[in-house]
């Protein structure tokens, strides 16, 4: 049976509270108990005083000791009434009253038993006179109101109720309260998961109070945080496993195209040795960028060959950005190259690092569009790296791609497959180097840094 975590916070509260209305009932007796015996006490302390007076017990002295007591008082001999504080006409004395023993000092007082006298109910002792009293041979009757012992009981067992029935009361709607905003905060926890199970990652606000449930949270937050990370890499593993499908025979299909295309140049150059060979060089070397580009496309997410060698940076920058420059010139396009006359060595791949500065310098100039203009700079970084910077006034990557620039087949371009940004990211990594973006100054800032060996 299935029970609420609120019932079950409840119960335990609900035996607790049976234990404290029986020791309240206990504590009630006790006390209605005590009260009798100190009204009993005190009535005694009236009779022991009217019997061993040595004055007549006349209607005034017994009003007066009324008003001191609240008790009525009837002196009686021979079965009729001498002396009453009742109003007239005067009662006879009951006969069904025993004789009242005075109690020792360690007994228990009583008011007596029950009588009705004029229509009232009181709790009656009876006293015999003794022989050294002047009133001896009669019968002294002390009538104590049922009404005054059934008020003086409840004034003292009604707090001990109104605190145990109040008490009790409070504490079952502070385990209610407390209960339910509990079970509220464990079922907002319930719906959060669910949502992380249909794939909503985004992460739960924190409650105020600093106890378990917070961290519980900031641990659903955490597994959040991370199966969203599982989920952006099984993506990414799920688009290269695509890839690999069917990029083999795309690729094989496009290399022939383009190594016949080379071969049909080479052969014109060798065929015409007066026509101009610049314009058909570029050609050449643009057929060897998609061919190496279409190694790189097979090879996107393999660990890739490195060739360890001695590699100028301005060398391969000035490279990349003469083969870019026609692109530029046809885009209208500026693009800045100052050359530094002194070498910028590391230890590196050639290859990987001409493919880095080739995407990362294509992909400003396609950025930056007509009549922009991309910067690139080289400056040392102390005496074990160098940082290159590319710049371009383009508006930059659209925001819902602006974290995942680098990852495989994200970009912001309509005919683009996001390759390029992912094969620089690899190339920099295998060199021990990273690569980052930033806009500064309204330009678009792609920053490389290269330590000079492999790390």
């Amino acid at each position: 049976m299935r029970l609420s975590l609120r019932y079950r916070l409840l119960l335990p509260l609900t035996l607790l509270l049976m234990g404290d209305a029986v020791a309240t009932a206990w504590a009630a007796t006790t006390a209605a108990h005590s009260a009798e015996r100190r009204l009993a006490a005190q009535q005694w302390a009236v009779a022991r005083t009217l019997a061993v007076s040595t004055f007549p017990l006349k209607e005034p002295v017994l009003r007066q000791m009324k008003g001191l007591s609240g008790a009525e008082f009837l002196l009686a001999r021979d079965e009729r009434a001498i002396e009453s504080t009742f109003p007239e006409p005067k009662p006879s004395p009951p006969a069904d009253v025993p004789t009242a023993t005075q109690p020792q000092e360690d007994d228990e007082h009583t008011l007596g038993p029950s009588v009705e006298m004029q229509g009232v109910a009181f709790r009656c002792l009876r006293l015999p006179l003794r022989a050294t009293h002047p009133d001896a041979g009669s019968d002294l009757y002390i009538f104590y109101p049922e009404s005054l012992r059934q008020t003086a009981v409840s004034d003292a067992v009604r707090p001990l109720l109104v605190l145990g029935v109040a008490g009790g009361l409070i504490a079952v709607g502070l385990a209610f309260a407390f209960g339910s905003r509990l079970v509220r905060r464990i079922r907002d926890l319930e719906a959060r998961t669910r949502l992380i199970a249909a794939g909503d990652f985004r992460p739960m606000p924190l409650p105020q109070g600093n106890d378990e449930l917070r961290d519980l949270c900031e641990s659903v937050n955490d597994m959040a945080r991370r199966l969203a990370g599982f989920q952006d890499e099984l993506q990414r593993n799920e688009r290269l496993r695509v890839l690999g499908q069917f990029s083999g025979g795309l690729a094989h299909q496009l290399r022939n195209a383009a190594t016949g295309a080379k071969l049909a140049l080479e052969l014109f150059l060798a065929e015409n040795p007066t026509a101009d060979p610049e314009p058909l060089r570029v050609a050449l070397r643009q057929l060897a960028r998609i061919e190496s580009n279409l190694r790189q496309f097979l090879a996107l997410g393999k660990p890739p060959a490195f060739v360890r060698s001695n590699c100028d940076l301005v060398q391969l920058i000035d490279q990349a950005a003469s083969l870019l420059k026609p692109q530029g010139q046809h885009a209208g396009t500026m693009l800045v190259w100052n050359a530094t006359p002194e070498k910028c060595v590391i230890t590196g791949d050639a290859g990987q690092l001409s493919h880095l500065f080739g995407n990362v310098i294509g992909n400003a100039v396609e950025a930056a569009g007509a009549g922009g203009t991309v910067e690139i700079r080289l400056t040392a970084a102390g005496m074990d790296s160098f940082i290159v910077e590319v710049s371009d006034t383009g508006t930059g990557p659209p925001s819902h791609i602006a974290d995942k620039l680098f990852e495989p087949f994200v970009t912001g371009k309509d005919q683009g497959i996001g390759l390029g940004l992912a094969v620089a990211k690899q190339a920099a990594e295998a060199h021990g180097g990273a690569i980052a973006w930033e806009r500064r100054d309204g330009r678009t800032v792609f920053q490389i840094q290269l330590p000079t060996g492999v790390s």
